[in-house]
């Protein structure tokens, strides 16, 4: 199904990404918060730690505030699908469109929309849309693409996706949630464990690092069981 939504316009994708490269210099200057996105601060000084934990019964999980019209967290969603199938670990994703990105809020909200159905076909959604992302310059054309998503997928989207806000509501509560955390990038990337001798939390700052930084939490945890059962 991933492969009938790419679509093969790659004089078009030279041309959009020279555009995203001649915009960035201006909104780097014009908007603080979505320095690090492109080669700001290579960390992110945590104000609450809160929500930066597994959910209850796991270990370790991998933590996500990402934007779906960021062309980095594009790139680094495939790593995380990798590590997700490897590892069986959770994947927490966490909405944080950028102000400047025209189309990556109602993103998040029709991955809400498809969430409702199930939470496995709004993943789907979020993935098949990082993977075209360079095919969508326009609410119009995500829309388009939307469409054709859920069509493939049997389902009818309404008319009015969010008619009363909620799902708005939702994506505004993760952007909030990321603010009180000090995220000021996408995307922002944490392995977080329960236990053991591991920090907390740990952000991923090269991504080359992912699946070794996993591999260390896992070992550290598990050794933090075994000791605790044998005592």
């Amino acid at each position: 199904m991933a492969d009938s939504f790419v679509l093969a316009h790659s004089g078009r994708s030279l041309r959009l990404r020279a555009g995203l490269f001649l915009s960035l210099a201006a909104l780097l200057c014009a908007v603080p918060a979505a320095h690090a996105q492109f080669g700001g601060a290579p960390t992110t000084q945590v104000n609450d730690a809160s929500v930066l934990k597994p959910p209850p019964g796991a270990k370790v999980a991998m933590i996500e505030f990402d934007d779906m019209e960021c062309p980095m967290c594009a790139e680094t969603n495939p790593l995380l699908m990798q590590a997700q199938a490897k590892y069986h670990i959770p994947w927490i994703r966490y909405d944080f469109p950028l102000q400047f990105h025209p189309w990556s809020f109602q993103a998040a909200v029709y991955a809400r929309w498809f969430d409702t159905r199930s939470k496995e076909l709004g993943d789907d959604y979020r993935n098949q849309v990082f993977a075209n992302q360079a095919s969508i310059e326009t609410r119009q054309e995500l829309l388009a693409f939307t469409q054709r998503f859920a069509s493939g997928h049997g389902q009818q989207m309404p008319f009015m996706v969010d008619p009363q806000g909620k799902l708005a509501a939702e994506v505004n509560a993760d952007r909030e949630l990321g603010q009180r955390v000090g995220i000021n990038h996408t995307p922002t990337i944490f392995i977080v464990t329960a236990g053991g001798n591991a920090p907390p939390y740990k952000e991923v700052v090269d991504t080359n690092n992912l699946f070794h930084m996993i591999d260390q939490a896992l070992a550290e945890t598990r050794s933090s069981t075994t000791r605790t059962a044998h005592r």
